[in-house]
């Protein structure tokens, strides 16, 4: 798979229940079909039958790596699942989730989504509790023998022989960047959430137990209740005897702005709001701020449609579909061939010249990453007859890479930084172009600026970023953000438990 793509990609799901008597691994294949869209690499479920784990887990997506003999086989009280979409770490078999470690107390499965920025002293406190004296040296068994921070924490969470609450209760302060984690023992499913609650995370209720997910959607596709959302800095626990909270570090809520924007499914509610009826609302705000005198409102699908339904209704402007989506066309493990790939979006998406010809379009779309999809989109909508191709963001542009768990490019491989939007009009060949300001967009979520992580936008990075990571990323001495820094332990106090 080519990476950095042009489109913004997504990160991980994670799953989780509890529910004695009930098929937990259906649950969970049930809830990872809700959560594919945050990821399409690989898939995997772990079950506990209450004296041992079994995990199966492979390269694919859910249809492909699980059938009715292999959920059969996977019983017991509870589960954790997970789809992937590396962010960290190569993709192949060993980084599917998830993990897998025997620990002196039984055994450990743990999903995970987000991204570490602190792996290079997670792996010096590794390596220091091994007795090695070598930094990153880590232990040659398969279950820890990857190229992600995922399998990092499974090695930390493994090595300690108290209960694993405790452990987990003592590692999880030492941690910094994005998690949202749900990992189990044999008796018992944890579930956890950075102290800024980048990456969601929600708790929600079935007949017969416990559900915790990446989103609300896969708590609805399985029948469960929405209760609410996983706290900044929180850790449940869930077991036989119910569910139990402990806080172990203060929040300092930056949930995701571009949870809003692109990466949640639009029936998922966060922060209150369904995300649907945000998109609506950043399209009405983005005809505001953005308007064009045009004949037509078509989205590009999926993601775009809200925005257009909204700048539509906003503008009187008629929306209409000119886009034809090929649902069939999506990741695939066989690389095509360079022309192939310079078709790009053609593989995707047809125009409808019945509707487009002659007419005066705007083209709604959630965000421009290196603007190949939309120069493809422009120049095919243009040979099938449209007069005029306005094209409208319900993003700002993006400045600066992600790494909290989604993967942008490199910031010299993204179109807007050092370009004006004129000059990426011009690029991208559209008869005009506009963004939704970043202030619009916070509005329409009903969030305040200060609980959001807006990095990719404004370059202010909530959690401190290793100079190493920065400059991976492209950014020069002077580029780099003011908040990047060494992490020092003495930045996160550990919060006060509470049942």
């Amino acid at each position: 798979m080519t990476r950095h793509e042009d489109r913004p990609q997504d990160e991980c799901g994670v799953f989780g229940v509890f529910a004695p008597g009930e098929d937990v691994a259906r649950l969970t294949y049930y809830g990872l079909f809700a959560l594919q869209h945050r990821g399409q690499e690989s898939a995997g479920i772990a079950v506990s039958d209450g004296s041992q784990i079994m995990v199966f887990k492979d390269m694919g997506l859910v249809s492909q790596v699980f059938d009715e003999a292999t959920l059969n086989s996977l019983t017991g009280h509870m589960a954790v699942g997970h789809t992937r979409y590396s962010t960290t770490g190569s993709s192949v078999w060993r980084n599917a989730q998830p993990t897998f470690a025997s620990t002196p107390r039984g055994s450990l499965a743990l999903a995970h989504n987000g991204n570490l920025t602190n792996t290079d002293e997670l792996e010096d406190l590794l390596a220091q509790r091994l007795g090695r004296a070598a930094k990153g040296q880590v232990p040659h068994k398969e279950e820890m023998d990857s190229s992600n921070d995922t399998h990092l924490v499974s090695a930390l969470m493994a090595l300690d022989d108290e209960p694993l609450e405790d452990v987990a209760r003592n590692l999880l302060p030492r941690l910094v960047g994005a998690f949202s984690l749900v990992f189990i023992n044999e008796n018992t499913l944890f579930a956890a959430r950075d102290p800024q609650g980048v990456r969601p995370l929600v708790l929600g209720r079935l007949d017969n137990g416990w559900v915790v997910a990446s989103e609300t959607a896969a708590i609805d596709i399985v029948g469960g209740t929405f209760v609410r959302e996983v706290e900044p800095g929180e850790m449940l626990r869930i077991d036989e005897s119910g569910l139990h909270s402990t806080h172990f570090a203060p929040p300092r809520p930056k949930g995701c702005l571009f949870e809003y924007v692109y990466v949640a499914r639009p029936d998922t509610v966060i922060s209150g709001r369904r995300i649907h009826n945000v998109r609506v609302k950043i399209g009405k705000i983005l005809a505001e701020e953005a308007p064009a005198d045009a004949d037509l409102v078509i989205p590009v699908p999926e993601s775009g449609i809200p925005g257009a339904i909204g700048f539509a209704a906003e503008s009187g402007i008629p929306f209409g579909n000119g886009l034809v989506k090929n649902s069939y066309v999506g990741r695939t493990f066989i690389q095509p061939t360079q022309s192939l790939r310079n078709m790009g979006i053609r593989l995707k998406l047809n125009p409808l010249r019945d509707v487009i010809e002659g007419r005066r379009l705007v083209v709604v779309d959630d965000s421009i990453v290196r603007g190949n999809t939309q120069r493809q989109l422009v120049r095919m909508l243009r040979e099938a007859g449209a007069a005029q191709v306005h094209v409208r963001i319900s993003s700002p542009p993006l400045e600066w890479p992600c790494f909290y768990g989604l993967d942008f490019a490199t910031r010299a491989q993204l179109i807007a930084p050092g370009l004006s939007v004129d000059e990426i009009c011009r690029s991208i060949g559209a008869d005009s172009l506009g963004y939704v300001s970043l202030e619009g967009l916070i509005r329409a979520t009903h969030v305040s600026k200060e609980n959001l992580c807006r990095a990719c936008f404004d370059g202010e990075y909530p959690i401190p970023v290793p100079h190493g990571a920065a400059t991976e990323m492209g950014l020069n001495a002077e580029e780099a953000p003011a908040s990047c820094s060494s992490y020092s332990n003495a930045e996160f106090d550990r919060g006060e438990d509470e049942s």
